[in-house]
C-alpha cells in the first residue's frame, strides 16, 4: 500500500532542516507556527540542541493570527526578542500555517528589518517537504543575504557546504574532517553551519574550493561558482570510516543513504574490487550525480521490492532499515543516517546478520 509505514517512523519536514542549516550561526530563528513545529524540532529533529542551546523561537500564532495573516503580531515579537538576545541576524522558517494562508515573506523581511537592526532572512518552508528541501532553501538564502564581499583567494582555505546533522550523522565529523584537510592537504577546513559561524559565511569568496557533502548543499556550490567563480566537487572526504575492511571483489551492493555519500561509498566501493554497486536513496536525487539504474524510494515497499528483485551481496543503509529487510538478502551493514532513524553514528560498525 502506498505511503503506508511499519517500520520507518516519518522523516523530517523542511522546516527542520531549514533550522539544522542556521542553528549555531548565532542568529534569532523564528519559526512561524503555533508552537508545535518548534517542540518537534527541538525535541526530534536537532540533536544539537541537547548539547547546545540555539536561539529558537516559536511565533506562537493563534488561531485567529493564522486567520487574519496578522504579521504585525509576528513582527513586534521578534524586535522584542532582538532587544533581549545577542544575535547576528534573523531568520524567519516557514511552516503549514502561512504556506496556507499566502504569507508574503517579502513584506514580512521589510517589516521586520524596520523594527530590528538585523539583517532578516526568510524561508519560505512548508513543512509538506523533507527536510533536504528545507535545507537547499535555508543555504542558498543564508549565502544569497551574507557572501556579498569579494576577498582575496586562499589557497589554504577550503568550504565545506552541506554539513548538517541529519547528512552527516556524526556531530564528530566537521572536526575530523578539519583533522583530515590539515594533515593530508595542510589547508584549513571550513565547515560551515558546524563550528564555523557566520563571519566565515560572509568570507565565503576567499576559499580555493567548495567540497559539497550532501545534496542539498549543491544548488548552493553552484550559486558561488557563478557570483565568485569558486570551483566545487562532490564528496564526502570521511568516507572510508563508513566503509568496513572486508573483501570487496566481485560483490554486488546496494547503498542507501543521502545521495552524496552514497555516491562516494560506491567509488570507494569500486576502488576495492566491487562489481556492481546500485544507490538508492528517500530523499533528493541530484540529476548530477545519478547513474542509470539508481532508484528514489517513495515507501517502504520500493525497498523490500528492490531487495526481493536483485540478489544483493551486501547492503549499506541505516540499521533501522535491517528489520523490513528480507532475510534471504545479503549481509547487511550499518552506515546511519540521522534523518532516516533519528541516531547518530555509533562507536563502531554493526554488521547485522
Amino acid at each position: 500500500m502506498r505511503g503506508l509505514r511499519k517500520y520507518l517512523t516519518p522523516f523530517a519536514p523542511d522546516q527542520s532542516g531549514a533550522v539544522s542549516v542556521l542553528y549555531e550561526l548565532g542568529g534569532i530563528i523564528v519559526i512561524c507556527d503555533a508552537g508545535g513545529c518548534t517542540g518537534n524540532v527541538c525535541g526530534f529533529d536537532e540533536p544539537r540542541w541537547f548539547q547546545n542551546k540555539s536561539a529558537v523561537f516559536s511565533a506562537g500564532l493563534r488561531d485567529m493570527d493564522a486567520i487574519l495573516g496578522r504579521d504585525d503580531r509576528l513582527v513586534a515579537k521578534l524586535a522584542d526578542a532582538a532587544d533581549k538576545v545577542e544575535a547576528s541576524f534573523a531568520a524567519i522558517i516557514g511552516t503549514p500555517v502561512p504556506a496556507v494562508i499566502g504569507t508574503d515573506y517579502l513584506a514580512l523581511k521589510r517589516m521586520s528589518e524596520k523594527k530590528t537592526d538585523l539583517p532578516i532572512m526568510t524561508v519560505d518552508a512548508n513543512g509538506m517537504e523533507l527536510y533536504d528541501s528545507g535545507e537547499e532553501k535555508a543555504w542558498l538564502a543564508l549565502f544569497q543575504t551574507f557572501a556579498k564581499e569579494i576577498y582575496p583567494v586562499d589557497e589554504g582555505r577550503v568550504g565545506i557546504l552541506g554539513m548538517t546533522p541529519q547528512d552527516i550523522s556524526d556531530l564528530g565529523a566537521a572536526d575530523r574532517i578539519r583533522e583530515f584537510f590539515k594533515d593530508k592537504y595542510d589547508q584549513r577546513a571550513v565547515c560551515y553551519g558546524m563550528g564555523d559561524g557566520l563571519e566565515e559565511v560572509k568570507k565565503a569568496s576567499s576559499v580555493s574550493r567548495n567540497i559539497v557533502v550532501s545534496p542539498a548543499a549543491l544548488k548552493t556550490a553552484e550559486y558561488l561558482k557563478k557570483t565568485f567563480g569558486t570551483a566545487y566537487e562532490v564528496g564526502y572526504p570521511l568516507v572510508e570510516e563508513l566503509i568496513p575492511d572486508m573483501d570487496y571483489a566481485g560483490k554486488k551492493v546496494l547503498v542507501v543513504h543521502q545521495q552524496v555519500i552514497a555516491d562516494s561509498i560506491r567509488k570507494e566501493l569500486r576502488k576495492k574490487g566491487a562489481a556492481e554497486i546500485q544507490t538508492a536513496s528517500w530523499f533528493m536525487m541530484q540529476k548530477e550525480l545519478r547513474e542509470e539504474h539508481d532508484v528514489f524510494l517513495r515507501d517502504e515497499d520500493d525497498y523490500t521490492e528492490l531487495i526481493k528483485n536483485n540478489d544483493f551481496d551486501l547492503i549499506f543503509a541505516d540499521a533501522a532499515m535491517e528489520r523490513m529487510t528480507p532475510q534471504a538478502a545479503g549481509r547487511f551493514i550499518n552506515v546511519r543516517h540521522f534523518a532516516v532513524s533519528g541516531r547518530l553514528t555509533e562507536t563502531g560498525y554493526f554488521y547485522g546478520r
